[in-house]
């Protein structure tokens, strides 16, 4: 039988079964299978163009655009004629605009088509840098043709020699296919079948020649969800599946631009913020996400899926977090991706503690890596119940920054006799219900956070002997959270009031 195996041409014995095909794959992770099918195709307003500094994509406008995109020899005459600080002009080509002489107002990443010297036959395609006022000899409604709404940033780096190597435009496939996803390793397969078994994301930003740190923060999140190497689709809808496992997290919206199919984004604000999304079917911009990726390999996958489905998934490139490894493992970490590393200290034995830069993309166009380190013996090893305190152990980890980082770190503000109390910053609105309210003795050890119960609501606090009376915070066990216990107890002995305590989460 012929088989495609994410996109690779496969002759396979009859009784083939999928475990035979991926022998070494993930169980948990979902495949997708689909047989085949008839397939259409229908022009969409996006038209890609191919420079040789990268491809952008421009939504073309609403009215009938002058610009003969399917002319032939356009593409010939595309070459960067002129750029300023404002501008960059690909052309001259002949067109049928009517320019006239006045000044027009122009956004970041409009397409525009005017004319030099007033003369429709020596018309230019211009990419705007930056809101400006220019005339342009443009048309009466100042020309604006369409907009570019993936790869602004590339708008700013044409140079001397770039050119436009191709245009196309984008097309919406509606595919008529009997497609499923399985995890059954036994499941049968059939001639012509096709089978994508993972899902490969480019991360906003990024290529090998060149790395643009514009959303490096929301694609730092994105890198974060999907460390693990899966994707868990906690819903799924006509127009997108999503993420839902770092909900609640803050993230910034750098780059909003139109969801087309395949396009990653991460909601930034209202009750899902901190979801990641994978498009299947272009949407507009929304003020609430960000762009931080798009789907290189395995869109039929993510059309497939389904709500609890787990994709395999791998993101290009891959995180870069040094914090809570040992320097030697990190200087290793460091070479092998070609990141000249420095360290404050270089004991093998000390441990990673701060990371600069502290994203990924800009790590990668810096070149280079520097970090704070700290004896083994200075990281508390705690750890924390997400089983019987799932709420406050959340919270806890995003403000400590174990939510992000292997190590976090919360500030010791006072001891006293058996009580020790630490005071991370809890942001305004974060509630703190009760959870995991203790009953009867507290052993030693034990690790909490104070309740809204209580005025001290988002303490912290450990007590280094038991109580039947109060919990870890010196608050009355009502008001108490218990969300783990310190490991590492002899290691507060030596805490210091007023200085920064670094801890991690040992797993069990």
């Amino acid at each position: 039988m012929e088989i495609h195996l994410d996109g690779e041409r496969l002759e396979v014995p009859e009784g083939t079964r999928l475990g035979d095909l991926l022998p070494d794959r993930d169980p948990r992770c979902s495949v997708a299978v689909i047989r085949p099918a008839e397939v259409e195709a229908a022009a969409t307003r996006h038209v890609r163009f191919v420079t040789t500094a990268g491809d952008i994509v421009v939504e073309i406008g609403g009215k009938q655009t002058a610009v003969p995109l399917d002319w032939p020899d356009l593409v010939e005459r595309l070459r960067l004629h002129w750029a300023d600080r404002y501008a960059a002009a690909f052309g001259p080509f002949p067109s049928e605009i009517q320019p006239l002489r006045a000044l027009h107002r122009y956004e970041r990443g409009d397409v525009i088509l005017g004319c030099g010297g007033y003369d429709p036959n020596r018309s230019y395609l211009i990419f705007s840098r930056m809101r400006h006022t220019a005339d342009y000899g443009a048309p009466a409604d100042g020309g604006v043709v369409g907009k570019v709404v993936t790869g602004q940033g590339l708008i700013d780096r044409w140079s001397a020699g770039d050119r436009i190597l191709g245009i196309e435009r984008l097309l919406a496939r509606a595919d008529r296919y009997r497609g499923i996803t399985t995890t059954d390793g036994a499941f049968p397969l059939e001639e012509g079948m096709r089978i994508e078994s993972y899902v490969v994301a480019g991360v906003q930003g990024y290529a090998e020649d060149r790395v643009d740190t514009q959303a490096a923060w929301s694609a730092e999140h994105f890198l974060l969800s999907v460390q693990d190497g899966h994707f868990v689709v906690g819903r799924s809808s006509s127009t997108h599946i999503r993420d839902e496992r770092l909900v609640q997290t803050r993230v910034p919206l750098e780059l909003s631009a139109p969801r087309l199919e395949g396009t990653v984004t991460v909601r930034t604000s209202g009750r899902s913020a901190g979801a990641v999304y994978i498009y299947t079917q272009g949407v507009s911009a929304s003020p609430a996400h960000t762009v931080v990726g798009r789907v290189l390999h395995g869109i039929e996958l993510v059309r497939l899926a389904e709500e609890n489905d787990v994709l395999c998934i791998r993101a290009e490139p891959q995180r870069f977090d040094l914090i809570g490894l040992s320097v030697m493992e990190a200087r290793r970490v460091a070479e092998m991706r070609g990141i000249r590393f420095t360290a404050d200290e270089t004991a093998d034995e000390r441990v990673v503690v701060e990371q600069n830069p502290a994203t990924t993309l800009e790590v990668l166009a810096a070149g280079a890596v520097s970090v704070s380190t700290l004896p083994l013996g200075q990281v508390i090893g705690i750890r924390l119940d997400d089983e019987r305190a799932p709420r406050t152990t959340a919270i806890f980890r995003e403000v400590s920054g174990l939510k992000h980082h292997s190590v976090g770190k919360v500030p010791f503000i006072f001891r006293f006799e058996d009580v020790l109390l630490f005071k991370p910053r809890i942001p305004k609105g974060v509630g703190i219900i009760p959870e995991n309210v203790p009953e009867g003795e507290v052993p030693a050890y034990t690790l909490a956070m104070t309740n809204d119960s209580r005025k001290g609501a988002g303490m912290v606090g450990v007590r280094t002997t038991s109580s039947s009376e109060f919990g870890p915070t010196a608050e009355p066990l009502t008001g108490t959270n218990i969300i783990g216990a310190v490991v590492d107890v002899e290691k507060l002995e030596g805490l210091e009031e007023g200085t920064t305590v670094y801890v991690r989460d040992v797993k069990r």
